[in-house]
């Protein structure tokens, strides 16, 4: 019974971490109780099996954060939403593009945005994005590299190990990171497990990280990480962009640019 009772007052106090910091950290919550790793995600587990709180990469997030609202939209939706901010983001980030460079354009909208404000100069892109190799493949002076691995029509890019693999022997200049969520404290975020550990993987391999998005995604937490706020060195967003939340990001050292 003794055990019994430790474990339920532990998923309780988790419970009560969650509520009060919207999110809970495996690493955390193993050390602050004195249990292994394996015990705090079976309890993570059991909680996210109630719908106390949903489960993230390495940890936990508040169900309440996380909910049905903020469900991943249809490929259709995400194109017709804020196409003109895409434009001007697109256009500021193309002029970031170098001839002789090599770039990975990420997954989604903007990044489709971007290919097709891209210059048909020498340089090298590599994606995942279906459309965005269709909106470069015309540009005949741009070597494209198109990574493998299985169609998502969810979103029309392609994902999996061999995806991920293709990434290992490259080193580039510049990742244009795709957004689906924004939030200081709980880092750039996205709806699909995959993606993230493929964004991983191309923050690794570049020398420069550029996230773009349009103000829409700030505040806005999905249920897998990818990386915090600070480990971005360009953040290309509209004019909408709250002031403090500018001053924010340039006080964490992140270049800011308003297209």
């Amino acid at each position: 019974m003794p055990v019994s009772r430790d474990t339920s007052q532990r998923r309780l106090q988790i419970s009560e971490l969650v509520r009060q910091n919207g999110s809970v950290q495996v690493t955390d919550l193993s050390d602050r109780f004195g249990v292994s790793a394996q015990t705090i995600r079976k309890d993570l587990r059991y909680l996210s099996e109630r719908g106390v709180m949903a489960r993230a990469y390495g940890g936990a997030i508040d169900s309440h954060v996380v909910g049905p609202s903020s469900g991943e939209p249809t490929y259709e939706a995400k194109r017709g939403k804020h196409p003109t901010q895409k434009q001007q983001i697109g256009h500021c980030a193309a002029k970031l593009v170098t001839p002789g460079s090599t770039i990975v354009i990420d997954s989604g909208t903007t990044g489709i945005a971007l290919a097709e404000a891209l210059p048909n100069i020498d340089v090298t892109v590599v994606t995942n994005d279906f459309g965005v190799l269709a909106a470069v493949a015309p540009k005949t002076n741009i070597r494209l590299l198109m990574l493998g691995g299985e169609l998502r029509r969810k979103n029309m890019a392609f994902y999996g190990g061999l995806t991920v693999e293709a990434l290992d022997a490259l080193h580039v200049d510049l990742l244009f990171l795709g957004v689906d969520g924004f939030d200081l404290e709980r880092g750039i975020t996205t709806h699909y497990e995959p993606e993230a550990l493929l964004n991983r993987k191309m923050v690794e391999a570049a020398r420069r990280v550029v996230a773009i998005t349009d103000s829409s995604k700030f505040g806005r937490v999905c249920l897998h990480r990818i990386i915090p706020v600070n480990g971005l060195d360009t953040l290309i967003t509209d004019h909408d962009a709250p002031a403090e939340l500018r001053a924010s990001i340039e006080a964490l050292g992140v270049e800011l640019l308003l297209a």
